[in-house]
């Protein structure tokens, strides 16, 4: 994996505490509270650095909610990997990295926010799209050609297919921190227990998909 350079460090730097400037400006004011010369100046820049990362305060408050994930141990983590991993194992650690309590926590607040600011809510769909393209990016980099590119996709797809039902709460799963309340529906599982059954069934429905016969 090819290092990134300091000044490519530096943007990343600077786009990411506009992000979480918005979002945390969102939290305690409201969306209608602030202005983006309000962001800039908590973060030290101006407004045309602002424009050239976002092209509204909403995208830059999405952004922020997603801004937690470490680069640094993603990085780790896929300059450790076996060459002969399987890319299902490789997702699953990708998750077990990506879907923090932190993040997890940060989706929910922004996911009430933007039904209290509907304006919000592309941005809320788009800050989940870009996390599954970053994962595809990932798979595909690491797969360099040995898999199906349409294989690929459909791990990709079909673990990220449950994360949007995750978060709002359709899929009984006790998050990160939560424990079993009066409130809790019959039936709920940890979140621990949600990566093992959904990756169960991806590991089992792909072994008989490459092995129709062995049963």
């Amino acid at each position: 994996m090819t290092k990134r350079n300091l000044r490519h460090l530096k943007k990343e730097a600077t786009e990411r505490a506009l992000a979480v400037a918005a979002f945390e400006l969102t939290l305690e004011h409201g969306l209608d509270g602030f202005t983006v010369e309000d962001i800039v100046h908590q973060v030290g820049c101006s407004r045309r650095t602002f424009a050239n990362y976002f092209t509204c305060k909403e995208e830059a408050v999405a952004r922020g909610a997603t801004s937690v994930q470490n680069t640094t141990e993603l990085e780790a983590l896929l300059s450790e990997m076996p060459e002969n991993v399987s890319l299902l194992d490789v997702l699953y650690d990708l998750i077990k990295m990506q879907l923090t309590t932190e993040l997890i926590g940060r989706l929910h607040q922004l996911l009430s926010l933007s039904q209290t600011y509907p304006v919000l809510e592309p941005h809320y769909l788009g800050a989940m799209h870009r996390m599954q393209t970053q994962a595809q990016e990932t798979l595909l980099d690491l797969s360099n050609g040995k898999h199906d590119e349409i294989y690929t996709y459909l791990l990709i797809n079909a673990m990220y297919g449950t994360i949007l039902p995750l978060i709002d709460g359709r899929l009984n799963v006790l998050l990160p921190g939560q424990t079993i309340t009066e409130d809790t529906k019959p039936g709920a599982v940890t979140f621990d227990q949600f990566l093992e059954t959904m990756f169960g069934h991806l590991r089992t429905g792909f072994e008989q998909a490459n092995h129709p016969h062995s049963s």
